[in-house]
């Protein structure tokens, strides 16, 4: 008794065949009929669907149907639940002439029903279900009618860098919270003892897969210990079939996001395989049962989402800054977490080098940080080591330019959701700052960021040009706050150079300022076509630029052209937490004891209900800490929205 997908029957003698749930085996129905034969009867067991050009026929039907025998005839015969013994089930021809009532002949099929499968949360309800087509869970398909399993990568910060050390594990110890971020796969096979024996089972992925993901089979003498089966170095995992039942929840994650070289899809399948008596016969592969998970993506939050928490670098230089930014949270029951950090580094990297994302999957969401950090060796990282609990922390690497920051996840920002021609976006877009076009001395955020960017799929990135300022970063020309219209979600501050009375005689000023606003025009073009903004969703805040050359920077390295930098304290570099937004004070001219540029920021934003705190950060740019907002960072709530259910 074997696998046969065509099984031609007999007069003379029973015909055996095992038939796996899911799977299909053709009947030949005319191949041993009587010479005399004009028509037949079908009829199975319980446990049978027979399909006759397209009518399908149960145990439960109450006439008899007399089918003609035409050239060729074949039945689909299936099973819907495993046989509790050998030939436990059965098929019936009975072959008639034209006196219907009297036979020629019957050949009776058995069948031996087994189930192999694999099962996952196809329906993306937070729990392994059971499809309703089988073929569906070896695709994957976006939107709100789509299917598929969906893994989160391993955010934990124990792990974040040890990824070697990860490779040669066989056995892991994996907590209560940890087991809750893995997917579950569940593997279950049922039949007869006497006939699975004959066969082994095997759990497979490809090599290249393998790299990407891990399976973990919990133990039996440990509720915590787990066996890693499939991983980087083990793609394949044969296990013997020695009893009737085997149902096991394997746990699944994921190690990277999708990038450039990993579409971010990983299939696993599990495969019967027959033994061969004779060692000069091969084993045979008889049944494939396949399922496909996506990685989430990692998904960045724009200032819009309302602050959890807000990060702050607590150092001496930055105590008034500190203690401003903690008031406020505090009156707006925001948590405050502490980040401590090498005096020499004063926190700029809280910022630039790291954004607080998310992932999620249905049955979890992980915030966490993504970390592209440009010091010398992880052991300088101090950030995994001050998040909350329950925050994860990743490393993204990148090349580091030498003359800038541009190759940084600083040189990012968010918009909140929008909707463009038609096309929605309801996780927002990605913004980056680049050169914009090719140029000797063009700066640009690296290939591999930039590809893992618009390898995610669902903030589909938009690139502007910000290689004109100093720091290359786009937060000091513009940023997004929220209001509260509900058919407007969004607002951008951007920039208008603007001058004062006694500026107006340096003509030199003038003409770098001409320059920047042409840089921020081409910008507000390009923000109007890709995010679907108009003119009242832009707020012009008042700037000065100057052109400078870049800092710390050797001679033979330096570029010839200069970059533009804020002539004071930049208003855009602001935290926005919710209504409350902490700006750095400009230190603007005093009309009337009243600071001109801070009265006019409060015209613009106090109407849409913004209340706004001036934070004197004046010191720690004049030393080269940079604005204030590069010293804190802020943990926001994920969308509402569900990633899986949009269309990239």
């Amino acid at each position: 008794m074997s696998f046969q997908n065509i099984v031609r029957l007999s007069l003379d003698n029973p015909t055996h065949a095992v038939c796996v749930l899911g799977s299909e085996i053709y009947v030949d129905l005319s191949g041993c009929a009587p010479q005399l034969c004009e028509c037949f009867t079908i009829r199975g067991s319980g446990r049978v669907l027979i399909d006759i050009a397209d009518t399908m026929i149960t145990d439960k039907e109450d006439a008899t149907i007399w089918w003609p025998l035409t050239e060729p005839t074949y039945a689909i015969v299936k099973m819907t639940s495993p046989s509790f013994m050998v030939d436990g089930d059965k098929v019936l021809v009975t072959y008639y002439g034209t006196n219907e009532e009297m036979s020629l002949g019957t050949a009776v099929l058995f069948l031996t029903g087994i189930e192999v499968s694999l099962e996952v949360d196809i329906y993306r309800t937070g729990q392994v279900g059971l499809p309703s087509d089988k073929k569906a869970k070896k695709k994957w398909t976006w939107g709100p009618n789509g299917w598929g399993a969906i893994l989160l990568v391993n955010c934990s910060p124990a792990d974040a860098g040890q990824l070697e050390d990860r490779d040669k594990e066989t056995k892991k110890v994996l907590l209560s919270e940890e087991i809750k971020n893995l997917s579950q796969m569940t593997l279950n096979v049922q039949g007869p003892s006497y006939t699975l024996k004959k066969y082994q089972l095997v759990l497979h992925t490809s090599e290249e897969e393998s790299k990407k993901a891990r399976v973990y089979w919990p133990q039996k003498d440990s509720s915590h210990t787990f066996e890693l089966v499939l991983g980087p170095g083990q793609h394949t995992y044969t296990l013997a079939l020695l009893g009737n039942h085997l149902k096991e929840t394997l746990y699944v994650e994921a190690m990277e996001f999708p990038s450039a070289s990993f579409s971010g899809l990983i299939s696993y399948s599990a495969s019967l395989v027959e033994e061969s008596q004779d060692p000069s016969i091969p084993e045979i592969p008889v049944y494939k049962d396949t399922v496909v998970f996506r990685v989430a993506p990692c998904i960045f939050l724009p200032s819009t989402q309302m602050p959890l928490e807000v990060y702050l670098c607590r150092e001496l230089q930055l105590q008034g800054f500190v203690n401003t930014v903690t008031e406020l949270s505090e009156k707006n029951n925001f948590q405050v977490a502490s980040v401590y950090e090498d005096p020499n580094r004063l926190g700029r990297w809280l910022q630039d080098e790291m954004a607080f994302c998310y992932t999620q999957a249905p049955h979890k969401t992980v915030s966490f940080v993504l970390d592209t950090p440009r010091a010398i060796s992880l052991d300088e990282i101090s950030m995994k080591y001050s998040l909350s609990p329950g925050v994860g922390y990743m490393i993204q690497y990148t090349k580091d330019h030498r003359v800038a920051s541009m190759d940084s996840i600083g040189n990012l920002m968010v918009s909140p959701p929008v909707k463009v021609q038609g096309k929605e976006y309801p996780l927002g877009r990605v913004l980056i700052g680049s050169s914009f076009y090719p140029s000797a001395e063009g700066r640009d955020m690296s290939d591999t960021l930039r590809d893992f960017l618009y390898a995610q799929q669902v903030q589909a990135p938009v690139e502007l040009y910000s290689d004109w300022l100093m720091s290359g970063h786009m937060d000091e020309f513009m940023c997004f706050v929220p209001i509260d219209d509900k058919s407007d979600g969004k607002k951008v501050c951007g920039r208008e150079a603007k001058t004062i009375d006694q500026f107006l005689a340096d003509e030199n000023l003038r003409k770098q300022n001409e320059y920047a606003e042409k840089c921020i025009l081409l910008n507000r073009d390009i923000l109007k076509t890709e995010l679907g903004l108009v003119e009242k969703d832009i707020i012009d805040i008042p700037q000065l630029f100057c052109l400078a050359r870049l800092t710390n920077v050797p001679s033979d390295q330096q570029p010839q052209r200069p970059f533009a930098r804020p002539y004071f304290p930049d208003l855009l570099q602001m935290i926005v937490m919710g209504k409350t937004l902490g700006i750095p004070k400009p230190f603007g001219p005093q009309i009337k004891g009243t600071c001109c540029l801070e009265e006019k920021v409060c015209h613009l934003l106090e109407p849409l209900g913004f209340k706004c705190t001036f934070i004197d950060d004046f010191d720690c740019y004049l030393t080269d800490v940079g604005d204030l907002c590069a010293c804190a960072n802020i943990h926001r709530v994920p969308f509402a929205f569900k990633w899986w259910k949009m269309v990239p």
